[in-house]
């Protein structure tokens, strides 16, 4: 059993990290809204049977079910939606899950900040950071891969996991993981459906398509969230956060293994600059590692 929990954070972030993997294995084939869409309802179709075999309690107030359905809209459209879209347009699952891994950093200053002055050396983890991501995307500016659009909307969707985990922090009171999830993913259900609508380009079914939508709800959706949710209980939420900046490098290595991908030393050596940013910044932040 104590081999089974020293696993389980790793279990967490290698889901996690294939996240970005299978959007990449999707977008040829459907539309990044339209996929959305149906991973949204589908997870929630996983989740209601599970909540009614749990008997777990839904939040009470009407106020709690907004502040989740916001968080929601945030993480899931917000968030999701701008990776995906990114992806679909050209950019690398890595460079992706590179930009977006600087948002502990940024929720973490934040936090810091709120609660008292921000130490010289998160100061030094955020310039780490942000050093690091700008080693690898320099080279790639203009490409198909970092152009401005592709840029923009991973930009808006590491706006939006900030805000959404910045809101969630300050108005959704302790609840149920699972029925919390159930309504973040129907709220956004809801946000998303006439984005959808506007989709051009029909989902083309197949077995891989089949595939990332399969692993996108069972191992992302379901299985990511219900880890966390296990180890939280069990008091590893600081292992998990210790190890969430270990999601670029390990998305990079999988996009090169599947995709060939490039890993050159710019990457390799952007990725663990930014990647040793995070850690001085949550290491040395306490509000960070209560998450």
């Amino acid at each position: 059993m104590n081999k089974l929990m020293r696993a389980m954070p790793w279990v967490f972030v290698f889901l996690w990290s294939t996240g970005f993997i299978v959007a990449r294995y999707g977008m040829p084939h459907a539309p990044a809204m339209s996929f959305l869409w149906v991973r949204f309802a589908l997870s929630v179709a996983c989740f209601l049977p599970w909540i009614w075999l749990a008997k777990v309690a839904w939040p009470k107030s009407r106020a709690q079910l907004f502040h989740i359905g916001m968080t929601g809209v945030f993480m899931n459209v917000g968030y999701l939606g701008g990776i995906w879209a990114a992806v679909k347009a050209g950019m690398g699952s890595g460079l992706a899950a590179l930009i977006v891994g600087l948002q502990p950093i940024i929720t973490a200053l934040w936090l810091s900040s709120r609660g008292g002055a921000v130490s010289p050396r998160q100061w030094q983890g955020l310039a780490l950071g942000f050093s690091g991501l700008a080693l690898v995307v320099w080279h790639k500016l203009g490409s198909g891969e970092a152009g401005a659009l592709n840029l923009t909307l991973t930009l808006l969707a590491l706006a939006a996991i900030t805000t959404g985990t910045l809101y969630q922090k300050q108005f959704v009171e302790p609840c149920d993981v699972r029925t919390a999830n159930a309504v973040q993913l129907m709220a956004a259900f809801v946000v998303i459906t006439p984005l959808a609508w506007l989709d051009t380009e029909p989902m083309q079914w197949g077995v891989e398509l089949a595939g990332a939508m399969a692993w996108s709800v069972l191992a992302v959706t379901v299985g990511a969230s219900s880890l966390l949710f296990m180890l939280i209980q069990r008091g590893a939420a600081t292992a998990v956060t210790s190890l969430l900046y270990l999601v670029p490098p390990s998305t990079a290595f999988m996009a090169w293994l599947l995709f060939d991908e490039p890993i050159t030393g710019f990457t390799l050596l952007g990725t663990a600059l930014a990647a040793w940013g995070v850690s001085w910044v949550v290491r040395t932040s306490p509000a960070a590692a209560t998450r």
